[in-house]
Order: C-alpha cells, then structure tokens, then sequence
C-alpha cells in the first residue's frame, strides 16, 4: 500500500509540510512564538530547558529538538539561540545536520542586537522557507516509510478493553504492509514486562524490554520513590483502574501482537522497522515528544477520560472507547471504538477502520487537534536544573 508524501533531501518521507520555528532554550521560545505566528505556514515548539542543567539533561534536549527539525514532516527550521545558554546554538545546528540535510537557518538573539531584530531577520528566513515548500508536490511512498506513534493517556477500564486492543490491531495492519509503528511509556509496562518481552524478536531485545523495567524502579529506588504513589493516576483510578498492573495489561494491547525489532532510548531514531518500543516515562506527552522526535509521522493516541492533547509537527488521532466520553468529547476525540463493547463491531472490523481512518490523515485529512492548533511539548528531565 502506498500514501501521498513529501519526499524529503535526506531521504524521509513527510506527510505535513511545515517550516519549524525552534529555540534553543527557554530564553528564545517567546520569540519563536512570536515569530511563529507572523508566518502562515511554520509552528513553532516551546523549550522550557535547554540552561543551567546537568549533562544528560543537555544531552536529551540536543536529542529531541534536533530530531524535532529532523522529523520528515518538516521543511526547513529556523534555529533561534539566545547566545549564552547551555545547549548552544552552534552545537543545536551540528546535532540537527547530523540528522538532515534540510534547510536550516540560525538565528542569535544577542548577536542581532535584541528581540526586534532577530524576530525581523527569523520572520524573514521564514517566509522564504514557507514560499520554497509551497512548491514540494506530493508523490506517492510506500508505507514502509510511515512511522506510526502510539500512545495512551487518560486511560479507564475501557482503555485496556476496546480502544488499545483495536489500536493494536491497527499497529499489525501497518506492520504486516511494511510500515513501523513505537510504543512508548515504559512506566506502564511495569507488572507486564514478561509478556511483552515474548515479542521480543531475539534475546537480547527481551533483555532489553526487561531492563528498561527494572532500571526504571531502581531509579526511583535510588531516590526513595514508589511509581506507585502517581500510578495509576486519579482520574485511572475514578475510570475503573486499580493498579499499574491493570493498567500496564491494558496498555501493551495497543502495540499489537508483532515482533518487537528495537528498543529505543529516548528521543532516538530507529534503526529498524516494524513493531519498535522507546523507552520513555508514562507521563502521555512527553512520550509524544519523544516519538515525534524519533522521526513519528503521525500519533494514534488512546483515552478513556478523554483529552484534548496535539503537537504541531505531527498530526494526532485521539481514540476512545467510551461512549460518553466520545459523546461529551466529541470537539476532541477523532475515532469511536466504543462500538467494539456495544457489540457492533469485532477488535478487528474497527481495527480495520481505524487503519483507514489512519490513512485518510496520513493523505491530508485534519485531525481534531489540528484543527485547534494543539501544540502541547514536554522532555523527560534526569533530575532538577541546576
């Protein structure tokens, strides 16, 4: 099977052609809002770190905002520093060309003299970048190119019996067709491991998947933290989901019964294609990022309680199987897999449907978080800035 993409220099495929407005840190991301929203055509992310933080932590916003720039469905970026934080400019634009070899400008708020000048000289780049992509025609790619993120956020006990067995079965549609799609939140494996990991495809990834587990508790061990304590969450709880145990059934449904080719760790690009998981936390939009930042395309996202999450770079399909949630949501939610416990439909019948409703948007169809202009961003964080 193959969709209607933007065919990227570096080889990727896109299937949303925008120019990204990227700081550096959060001294710059006023301006590239700013900058953003003079500009038909670009988005911009915000960055709440990128300063007075300890090494991996530096390490992790490298990763992600470089991979944000590198994600297919972008055009160009437009990089703005400040000129004195910790995760530089100069150092933001080797880790982005390592990746790709689009378009980049950069842009240094101390060096241009001030906000003024450095939102005149970004907004110029831009318009430049946006009037080259306007004339990138689609053409049509294999869905061995399509990266298909998955996530669950807001979960109930509907979660675990409809709409993440039916997102499964979707993940094994663009699987079995050649395509890739993650899974991510390793807190919400914990107390499953062992069955996800007999998916592993050789014994060193079942390690892998096991060990992402333990180094997780021992983490918290290290600190005297209990996952625990924040897991399963109030409104999971209020949903019908009493433990991490439950919770963690319910969500490695919705990564399908495939082979597990590569764990990633976060923010990284796979190497692999096929059924992939990232070790990232639980915490839903951080995950995204991280996906998004691995070169995801477009999100399938579960909820029970219903949530109107999105991000500017890929499109995100919101899936309940509440009823009344996708009723008292419907501003929100994209996909209704309730009819799977009406009895109306098989697993696999809405399965099918979702994997076409995944199609219609990976050609173009806007999701509903698109619609809103959704641009919610978060990094997982080793420890506190310093």
């Amino acid at each position: 099977m193959n969709f209607m993409g933007y065919r990227r220099p570096d080889g990727r495929v896109g299937i949303r052609n925008k120019v990204l407005i990227l700081p550096t840190c959060v001294c710059s991301s006023e301006t590239c809002r700013i900058v953003a929203e003079q500009v038909e055509g670009s988005i911009y992310v915000s960055n709440q770190a990128g300063c007075s933080e300890v090494e991996q932590n530096l390490k992790i916003c490298y990763d992600m905002y470089s991979g944000f720039a590198a994600n297919p469905n972008i055009y160009a970026t437009v990089l703005i520093g400040l000129g004195c934080e910790g995760c530089t400019p100069e150092e933001m634009k080797k880790a982005i060309e390592a990746k790709t070899n689009k378009p980049l400008e950069v842009v240094v708020i101390q060096d241009e003299g001030g906000t003024v000048n450095a939102i005149n000289k970004a907004v110029k780049a831009a318009r430049k970048f946006v009037q080259e992509a306007s004339l990138v025609k689609k053409e049509e790619c294999p869905i061995s190119d399509l990266y298909v993120a998955l996530e669950c956020g807001g979960s109930d006990a509907t979660s675990g019996l409809a709409a993440n067995p039916v997102v499964g079965k979707t993940s094994d549609i663009v699987v079995d067709l050649g395509g890739s799609a993650i899974m991510s939140e390793t807190t919400e494996f914990i107390g499953a491991e062992h069955i996800l990991a007999k998916r592993a495809a050789t014994p060193e990834i079942k390690k892998q998947i096991i060990g992402i587990c333990r180094d997780l508790e021992e983490h918290l061990a290290n600190v005297n933290q209990n996952l625990r304590t924040g897991q399963p969450t109030p409104g999971n709880k209020e949903g019908g989901i009493s433990t991490i145990e439950e919770k963690s059934l319910g969500c490695i449904y919705k990564g399908g019964t495939r082979p597990v080719m590569e764990v990633l760790e976060y923010a990284q690009m796979p190497t692999k294609k096929g059924a992939l998981i990232m070790d990232t936390p639980g915490f839903d939009v951080a995950s995204v990022t991280a996906m998004v930042a691995g070169g995801c395309q477009v999100v399938i996202f579960t909820t029970g309680r219903g949530t109107p999450t999105g991000n500017s770079i890929a499109p995100v399909i919101k899936v309940t199987g509440n009823a009344k949630t996708y009723e008292k949501m419907i501003d929100n939610i994209d996909f209704n897999a309730s009819v799977v416990l009406k009895g109306d439909k098989t697993i696999d019948e809405c399965g099918k449907d979702l994997f076409d409703e995944l199609m219609e948007v990976v050609n173009g169809k806007v999701t509903k978080a698109e619609a809103f202009g959704f641009n919610e961003c978060s990094m997982q964080r080793i420890c506190k800035f310093i």
